[in-house]
């Protein structure tokens, strides 16, 4: 089991920019697929940005232009530059591994507001 601890999350004016990061536990996280999620009050979770072991990236179409998904393989961690932030993009921020195997962090908060 891969332990996945979120960081970078917090308060932003509309318009403003956040790093988010996510740390990975074990020594293959270079063979892993990783993703950004978020869940919003009331709606369900859903994909902001997935990136494969050989870096090919996804985005969701909400957030497409705006946020970059990227990795650090000799960090274990993957990252998250959101920028020209909304107040619909606030939400807890969720990394998981995605393959070969299926793991969540605990979520970062970020909230967007004037």
């Amino acid at each position: 089991q891969v332990q996945l601890v979120e960081s970078g999350g917090g308060l932003v004016t509309p318009g403003g920019s956040l790093k988010l990061s996510c740390a990975a536990s074990g020594s293959i996280f270079s063979n892993y697929h990783m993703g950004w999620y978020r869940q919003a009050p009331g709606k369900q979770r859903e994909l902001v940005a997935h990136i494969t072991n050989g870096g090919r990236t996804t985005y969701g179409d909400s957030v497409k232009g705006r946020f970059t998904i990227s990795r650090g393989n000799a960090e274990n961690t993957v990252y998250l530059q959101m920028n020209n932030l909304k107040p619909e993009d606030s939400a807890v921020y969720y990394c998981k591994v995605t393959y070969p195997i299926t793991s969540w962090g605990q979520g970062t908060q970020v909230t967007v507001s004037s």
